[in-house]
Parts: structure tokens; sequence; C-alpha cells
């Protein structure tokens, strides 16, 4: 990687938060960040703990890029965001939606672990009362199901009248399967970890098996290569988060002010999924701002992540420098 800062440099400022949750959310109650300063302003280095150094240094890459280098310029300065809905029981979904302030559109997780179709029924059904039928709901199974489950799950979610189904299952060639299979139902299939974690984050849109991309900054090494991306695939995108601080959820909010054109809600009002942040990124009237963020220094003092957790973040930072120095 060219104009790689000292390891030393982004040590001098790194702090590691531990930000506690409402509610459980990709298996975690609390979500731990790497948080650094460099010449344009603050900047989150956030991979989930099981990935791999290799993966997660392109996660870095983008921290630094957004850390020492301008960001591209802003089309729009307010971003429209969805709520997120955990696999909550359906009698929580009303205190769930009620963090997300003037959201039109709601993001809800299906297909978790250790339930059945009948529960995401019973939690989109709820989301759909809540809402009324202006309301947009798209639902997100995080690869959950194989080719079959995944088609009876989208007729078994159809009456709700779902935006799309994003990342229904896990590869290239299912989802292209799902896609013939479920056509006539006019539910656009979304991709999400077929873009993120694949090599060749373009292959689903050649491949013609997603009708949209979910395009996340921190995964795909930074805003430009994600406006890349966009521009090459040429199908429609939603700007989306890997459940970061207020400080990684500027970044996607720079993205989404970057693009084009904006024509889906945001996945950038996860911020309301935390008891406490490093700044209040809470969407209000349904959007949130495209300006960068500098966390709250007493925030800092409040969320540091315990000794052991920091040298955990600090020897994984130092590992993916390393693997970057080699690019």
């Amino acid at each position: 990687m060219t104009d790689l800062p000292a390891l030393a440099e982004i040590l001098q400022t790194a702090r590691v938060v531990a930000l506690p949750m409402h509610t459980r959310f990709r298996g975690v109650d609390v979500r731990e960040a790497l948080l650094f300063e460099g010449r344009e302003g603050w900047a989150e280095f956030s991979p989930f703990v099981e990935y791999g150094d290799a993966e997660a240094a392109t996660w870095l890459e983008a921290a630094i890029a957004d850390a020492w280098h301008p960001r591209p310029a802003a089309l729009r300065d307010r971003i429209p965001v969805n709520a997120t809905v955990p696999a909550v029981p359906a009698e929580q979904v009303p205190s769930v939606l009620a963090r997300f302030d003037g959201c039109r559109t709601a993001k809800v997780k299906v297909a978790e672990a250790g339930q059945a179709l009948a529960d995401d029924v019973a939690r989109v059904r709820a989301v759909r009362a809540e809402m009324g039928p202006e309301g947009r709901i798209r639902v997100d199974a995080n690869a959950g199901w194989n080719v079959d489950e995944a088609e009876r799950a989208i007729h078994a979610l159809a009456p709700f009248d779902l935006e799309y189904v994003e990342q229904p299952c896990t590869s290239i060639a299912e989802l292209a399967e799902l896609r013939e299979r479920t056509g006539y139902l006019d539910i656009p299939i979304a991709a999400d970890e077929s873009v993120r974690k694949a090599t060749d984050p373009l292959a689903v849109a050649r491949a013609g098996a997603a009708d949209l991309l979910v395009i996340k900054a921190q995964p795909l090494g930074g805003i430009r290569r994600a406006l890349d991306i966009v521009a090459e695939a040429g199908l429609p995108a939603v700007v989306s988060s890997a459940l970061d601080t207020a400080v990684g959820l500027s970044l996607g909010a720079a993205l989404a002010a970057a693009l084009p054109t904006l024509d889906y809600d945001c996945g950038l009002g996860t911020a309301s999924l935390f008891a406490d942040d490093v700044a209040d990124a809470r969407p209000r009237d349904g959007a949130v701002s495209a300006a960068r963020v500098t966390p709250d220094p007493a925030a800092l003092e409040r969320l540091q992540a315990s000794a052991e957790r920091r040298d955990w973040w600090v020897d994984r930072l130092t590992r993916c420098h390393a693997v970057l120095a080699q690019r």
C-alpha cells in the first residue's frame, strides 16, 4: 500500500472502545473497535473478531485512507437511513423501532440460527403492523438459507410487501438460481457478503445473480474503491455499515453522500442499536448527517476497553499493518 503511515504514528492516537448494545446483534452484546486520528480526522478499524488478518487488513486500508486523505466531494449533506430490527421476538419490535426516529424503512434480520421461519414471519408481520402500509420492509438473511429454504421463506414473507431480500444464500450460483425461481414475485435480491467478502466483488453482478448491491466502505477498502465497484457493477447500491461506532458510520455516510444517485435508504442508522457511543450518530427524522465525526473525549474514556482487549486490538492492528506494507 502506498502512503502507508508508520505504525507508531497510528498507535500514537489509537483508542480501543467497547460499546454496549441494547439487544444482542450478530452474536454480540458489546461491539469493540479501534479508533485513531490522522491528518484528516478520526477513523475506525473494526473488522469482526473472527476475520483473518488478510481480510481485516482491507478494513485497515479503509481507515487509513479516511484518516489521512480527503473524502470525495459530497453531493448531499443528509443521508436517509433505515431502522434495523435484530432477530427479536415479535413483541419486542415496537420498542426496537421506537429508537429509530422518523425512519420510513426497516431492515429485519431473518434466518437466525436456532429460530424457525415462523419466527421470521411473526417478526416481519409485527414490523408491517408498526410501520403501516407506506413503510418499506427489507429482510436480511446473512446467507442463512439454502435455495429451497430461501424460496419457501420468500413465499411466506411476500404478503408483507418486501422491498428486497438481502443475501438469502451463500454462493453466487445459489443467488442466481433463487433469482430465477422467484423472479415472478418481483422481489429483488440484494448481495452483501457476495460483494464485501468476495475476492472479486464484481462477480455477482457479472453473473446476473443480484438486482442490487449492498456496499460497505470498511470491508471494501474505503470510499473510492466502493465508488469504483458501484460504477463498474452498473447496479443500484444500498450503502450500509458493519455495526460501526459513530466514527465508522461517518465513513459510510460520506460514501452515501458521494454516490451519483441514492435510490435506497441506507443502513447507517445502527447507532440506535447501541446503549452508548463515542458520539451521537442516531438518526433524526429518518436521516443522519454526512459530516465527519469527532469522538467525544469523555466518551472515549467512558467506553475504553479493558487492557487485555486493547492489547488484542493493538496486536491485530500491528499484524494488519504488516500485511498492508507488503501489498
